[in-house]
């Protein structure tokens, strides 16, 4: 069954701009409870052998039987999204993506600055919890969106550059209710050399 990932970076790495604490109840009390959720409801359920948490959110709507499908889409899409999360921050990140991602990034939002405007404005708009996301279509177009709860875009067959976590729970302890401000820091500790590394997978 499926296990918590380790962190690649200690609990404070990431500070100021994410305190200990919410890392370390982030990663090891949230992200860890969904991973038990899942795995309870998978219990009795045969998985393809070698089946990753990925393969099964994209077959989601095609391969979940009814009886455990929000079960899965919740918890499933939870361990999936973070485990996206915890990669796309670094304590060694660099500021702006590198290559063909940043020409296009310009191109499409009008300069770099642009790209974070919009970003953080769709993630301002997300009504409650969800996630923000910088994704990539079926023509390899880059575009914005937001979705709620635990939900994951490669359940619509979307692949995804850029994550951000928008659950109280991964900024509430140091921002309180200022999520303009928690997206406006959370730039610093962005990982874009795992990002654009992504991109060119993707692309190829």
């Amino acid at each position: 069954m499926f296990k918590l990932p380790e962190l690649e970076y200690s609990y404070d790495a990431l500070e100021p701009f994410i305190d200990r604490e919410t890392m370390e109840l982030h990663h090891s009390k949230h992200h860890a409870g969904y991973i038990a959720k899942l795995n309870k409801a998978l219990e009795g359920f045969e998985l393809d052998k070698g089946a990753s948490i990925e393969k099964i959110i994209i077959n989601l709507k095609k391969d979940i039987p009814i009886d455990i499908y929000w079960d899965i889409r919740n918890n499933g899409g939870g361990h999936l999204n973070h485990s996206l999360f915890f990669k796309m921050m670094s304590p060694k990140a660099s500021r702006e993506p590198k290559g063909h991602l940043l020409d296009l990034i310009k191109k499409v939002f009008g300069g770099f600055e642009g790209f974070k405007e919009r970003f953080k404005s769709s993630a301002l708009s997300r009504f409650g919890s969800g996630w923000a996301w910088l994704l990539l279509d079926e023509q390899n177009k880059i575009f914005i969106k937001s979705t709620p709860n635990q939900d994951c875009p490669v359940s619509d067959d979307k692949k995804v550059l850029l994550c951000l976590d928008l659950w109280e729970h991964a900024y509430y302890l140091n921002y309180r209710n200022r999520r303009g401000e928690y997206i406006d820091k959370w730039w610093n500790v962005v990982n874009w050399d795992y990002v654009t590394d992504r991109f060119e997978e993707f692309k190829n």
